[in-house]
C-alpha cells in the first residue's frame, strides 16, 4: 500500500489578456476604464477651461497694469495695495457682508418654518402643492423675478405701497432710497431662494426616526423639546448644506441688483462683484477687477474653511 499527498485544489488563476501578465490590465478593465475617463472628460474639460483656467488668468493679471488694448505690465502687489485705499470697494463689501448676513438668517429659518409645516401629516395632494408652489420661484430666472419686484417695488404704482397706505402708512420709495435699496435686494433674494432650502430640510424631515420622537413624547417633552433635542440635531447636515450653499450663493449676487437698482443710489446696494464688473467692463482697468475678485475668491475659501472646521462641534453624523 503506497500513500500519495492529497491534492490541493489552487484558486483559479487570475484571468489575463492579450500579451497579459501580472500586474497588467486585462482587455476589457481597459475597456472599462476608457468608458470611464470618456464620461468624466467632459466635467474634467470644463473644470480646467471655466474654473482653473480662469482663476489662474485672474492670479496673473491681478499682478498687471491691463486695459485689453495694451500688453499686460508687470505691477507686482501694487492693485492690492490699492484696495485699502478704495473708499467704494469697503462699501461694496459692507453691503454684500449684509447681503450674505440676511441670506443666511431669512432664507433658512423661513426654508425650516416651512419644511416643518410641509412635513405635518398633510393630504398627500396638499404636501405636493405647498411644494411646488414654495419651490417655484427658483426655477424663474432670477431677471425676471426680478423685473416683476421691480414693479412691485414702485413707489406710486407699485402693490407693496398700496397696500401699506391702506393700512394707513407713508409710500416707501424702495428702489431710489439708500436704506430700503437694500432691504428690497435681502426680500428679493429671499423669496426665490427659500424654496430650494426648504427642499433640503424636508427632505431630511423625512429620514428623521419616527420611534425616536415618539419615545421622548412618551417620555413626557413637549413639541418644542422633541425638535430641538431630536430634530434639529438630526437634520444638522441639511442645516450645513443650506448654510453653506447659502453664504457661497449670497457673496456672488450680481443680477437682482442690477434689475432692480443698478447699485444705487450711489453705490448704496452695489454687491463686490457689481464692482467688479464695473472696473473690468467700463474702466477696463483688467489689473484690478482681478485683485478684487481674487480677495473675493479666498474670502469665499476662507469661510468655507472656517466651516467645515467648525461643522465638527455641532454637524450630527451618525
Amino acid at each position: 500500500m503506497t500513500l500519495t499527498a492529497p491534492k490541493t485544489q489552487l484558486p483559479p488563476a487570475p484571468p489575463s489578456g492579450r500579451g497579459g501578465g501580472p500586474g497588467r490590465l486585462t482587455a476589457t478593465r481597459r475597456r472599462e476604464a476608457l468608458t470611464g475617463y470618456l464620461f468624466t472628460a467632459p466635467t474634467i474639460i470644463g473644470f480646467l477651461v471655466f474654473v482653473l483656467g480662469p482663476l489662474v488668468a485672474a492670479i496673473y493679471l491681478s499682478l498687471t497694469k491691463y486695459n485689453i488694448l495694451t500688453a499686460p505690465k508687470f505691477v507686482g502687489f501694487d492693485n492690492y495695495a490699492r484696495m485699502f485705499r478704495d473708499e467704494r470697494l469697503a462699501t461694496t463689501y459692507g453691503n454684500t457682508i449684509l447681503y450674505v448676513g440676511a441670506a443666511v438668517v431669512l432664507i433658512n429659518v423661513f426654508a425650516l418654518v416651512f419644511a416643518v409645516l410641509i412635513n405635518q401629516r398633510l393630504p398627500r395632494v396638499l404636501t405636493y402643492v405647498f411644494r411646488s408652489a414654495y419651490f417655484f420661484p427658483y426655477l424663474v430666472a432670477l431677471v425676471y423675478v426680478s423685473i416683476i419686484w421691480q414693479a412691485l417695488f414702485q413707489k406710486d404704482t407699485g402693490i407693496l405701497n398700496y397696500y401699506i397706505t391702506a393700512l394707513g402708512g407713508e409710500r416707501i420709495d424702495w428702489l431710489n432710497s439708500s436704506e430700503f435699496s437694500k432691504v428690497s435686494v435681502i426680500i428679493v433674494d429671499t423669496w426665490r431662494n427659500v424654496g430650494f432650502a426648504m427642499l433640503i430640510f424636508v427632505a431630511a424631515l423625512q429620514e428623521v426616526p419616527k420611534d425616536m420622537v415618539e419615545a421622548a413624547r412618551m417620555d413626557g417633552a413637549n413639541e418644542w423639546q422633541v425638535f430641538r433635542r431630536i430634530v434639529l440635531p438630526m437634520i444638522s447636515q441639511a442645516t450645513f448644506f443650506n448654510i453653506t450653499i447659502t453664504i457661497i450663493g449670497a457673496f456672488q449676487i450680481y443680477e437682482s441688483i442690477i434689475v432692480l437698482t443698478r447699485g444705487g443710489p450711489g453705490d448704496a446696494s452695489r454687491s463686490v462683484v457689481m464692482y467688479i464688473a464695473e472696473v473690468a467692463f467700463n474702466k477696463f482697468d483688467m489689473g484690478y477687477a482681478s485683485a478684487i475678485a481674487v480677495t473675493l475668491f479666498l474670502i469665499i475659501m476662507l469661510v468655507t474653511l472656517v466651516q467645515f472646521r467648525l461643522r465638527k462641534s455641532w454637524v450630527n453624523n451618525e
